[in-house]
């Protein structure tokens, strides 16, 4: 039997930052990815990256986008979805390096962590590609909004990106495109932790607690 070992992408996708760093102090990656369909651990390949950055609780021109070309047609319902054919990613990126573009943008910003709306399928997305490559990378700070959304009103329960932009009277920008969806949230987020602050946390170690401790998520971890 054969065993191959992971190289490791060398990064830096998270500044250190102590735990009393104020949170309207740090600077997030707020990212979206597309596929062409959910069983990313199989068949499905991504066909999208993107990302805005904020900072001191205000939502900056700093975006990233990118087509990646998924080496298999997009399915019709894909496309009806996102509006990706297959002529938008024909002369696209191959999946490693659209994400060496990715992180070579974050690694630029400085960012101090990573959000997104249901993280935890955007970063299987990125790993299950990498893992195609033999590659991997040092896991870096991730907040989801759905765990701030989740300590505020603990009665939540997964609901579409839109459904909490129109309840929290926040920018909707276009749907199922990476970066309109990196932008819903990013203005989301901007809201959330305006909320949070109001209920006197105010510091990177008060939004540890909120995620692990208090609401029991995954959220902000390494």
């Amino acid at each position: 039997m054969m065993f191959w070992k992971k190289k490791k992408m060398h990064y830096q996708l998270t500044q250190e930052q102590p735990l009393n760093t104020p949170i309207r102090d740090l600077c997030f990656t707020v990212f979206d990815t597309e596929a062409t369909g959910f069983a990313v651990g199989g068949q499905d390949r991504l066909i999208e990256i993107g990302a805005v950055q904020v900072k001191g609780l205000h939502v900056t021109d700093r975006t990233f986008q990118t087509y990646v070309n998924p080496q298999r047609n997009i399915p019709e319902r894909i496309t009806e979805l996102t509006g990706i054919t297959n002529d938008h990613v024909v002369d696209a990126p191959d999946s490693f390096t659209a994400i060496e573009k990715f992180y070579e943008y974050i690694e630029q910003n400085g960012s101090d962590g990573w959000v997104g709306h249901y993280l935890a399928f955007d970063v299987m997305v990125l790993k299950k590609e990498l893992q195609r490559h033999k590659y991997t990378f040092d896991e870096p700070i991730y907040v989801d909004t759905l765990d701030l959304i989740g300590y505020l009103a603990p009665s939540w329960d997964m609901r579409d990106l839109q459904h909490y932009a129109l309840n929290f009277g926040t920018k909707i920008f276009e749907r199922h495109s990476a970066l309109g969806d990196a932008l819903t949230t990013a203005h989301l987020l901007v809201e959330l932790l305006r909320y949070v602050e109001d209920r006197g946390k105010t510091t990177l170690g008060d939004l540890t607690d909120i995620t692990n401790t208090e609401n029991g998520g995954w959220a902000f971890q390494r």
